[in-house]
């Protein structure tokens, strides 16, 4: 016997016991560990690979499973063989957390006295829940039990042991867990910012609105740091900005007390340097972040009319500075001249 006379019939027949058993007791029927980086992607969910593979020279004619020391689950073995059947095999991995994360993370531990938060506790299962609906990682490299319970109740324990009770005298922190202290102490210096930024990442998952592909990254790429409030609300952010009717009502109004479009900030006039290609061009900017505006409609007047350059020196690091920051920047710059 051999995994070569292994069928596609057969892998699919290990996969459909998978989901019929579910893991657990599918691993302890044939003996196999828990996958660690390789797994078969089949209708939307992941699969143990080497298990699979296993199982499925079980389901061939009279064969028996395979055991775990019989073949190799890397790229040269099992993931090979089980590509050259046609099955897709994704190579997940761990995911750092990200500062959207640690600040549900962090403002479920506020609820609990900032202590860890057990697997078992329904807050936990619920933030669970939460957090695989962020599109910050891409779903087909999660390992099946990315941001568990088991994995809120490690992170809040390395959060409150880490910290320490008086943000001081805590574990040092490790390299991954360095970000757990600035978010921490984020919370400390300004509490109520930080939960009604946690509060607008929660209604936003929960709604859908800031979940799945339909929220873009306007020129997220481009800056160097993500806003203390969360990347998902800087994105949403943006795109209110980007907004082309807002945009067009923004100019319309000043256009009514205003001759040309200059930027609010620098003056620059792109009509006067460039001529009719510059035309009615210019970028607009929420001068208010979402946190603290809340999900509520965008009136024009939180909007100001800006060039490009000064809404990037504005949005280019966290905390974003405001029009006034940025005009005090540019007057102090040129007296130094």
């Amino acid at each position: 016997m051999a995994k070569e006379d292994v069928t596609r019939g057969d892998v699919l027949a290990a996969l459909s016991e998978f989901d019929t058993l579910q893991q657990k007791a599918f691993l302890q029927k044939y003996g196999m560990k828990k996958a660690t980086k390789y797994f078969v992607k089949h209708d939307g969910k992941l699969y143990d690979s080497k298990a699979i593979l296993a199982a499925a020279h079980g389901h061939h004619q009279d064969y028996a499973p395979l055991v775990w020391e019989d073949f190799s689950g890397g790229k040269a073995d099992a993931v090979k063989f089980l590509q050259d059947l046609g099955f897709e095999v994704a190579e997940a991995r761990d995911f750092n957390w990200a500062r959207d994360e640690l600040i549900l993370a962090c403002d479920l531990m506020c609820d609990n006295d900032w202590k860890a938060v057990r697997a078992h506790d329904p807050r936990a299962v619920e933030l669970s829940e939460l957090l695989r609906r962020m599109p910050l990682h891409p779903v087909e490299l999660r390992k099946p039990d990315f941001r568990s319970p088991n994995s809120i109740q490690q992170k809040t324990f390395n959060i409150e042991t880490s910290f320490g009770n008086d943000g001081m005298g805590g574990k040092k922190a490790t390299k991954g867990g360095a970000l757990d202290l600035v978010v921490r102490k984020e919370f400390q210096d300004d509490e109520k910012h930080m939960r009604a930024a946690a509060k607008l990442i929660r209604d936003g998952l929960l709604s859908g609105i800031l979940a799945g592909e339909s929220l873009g990254l306007p020129d997220l790429d481009e800056m160097e740091s993500t806003a203390v409030e969360g990347r998902l609300l800087e994105r949403r952010h943006l795109s209110r900005e980007r907004s082309r009717k807002l945009r067009k009502n923004k100019i319309a109004s000043h256009l009514k007390s205003h001759v040309t479009l200059a930027c609010e900030v620098c003056k620059f006039d792109f009509s006067a340097k460039y001529g009719p290609h510059g035309d009615r061009y210019i970028e607009c900017h929420h001068v208010i972040p979402l946190a603290k505006s809340g999900a509520k409609e965008t009136k024009l007047q939180d909007l100001i009319l800006i060039c490009a350059n000064c809404h990037r020196m504005i949005h280019r690091r966290s905390p974003w500075l405001t029009p006034d920051e940025l005009r005090n920047l540019i007057a102090d710059n040129a007296n130094k001249k």
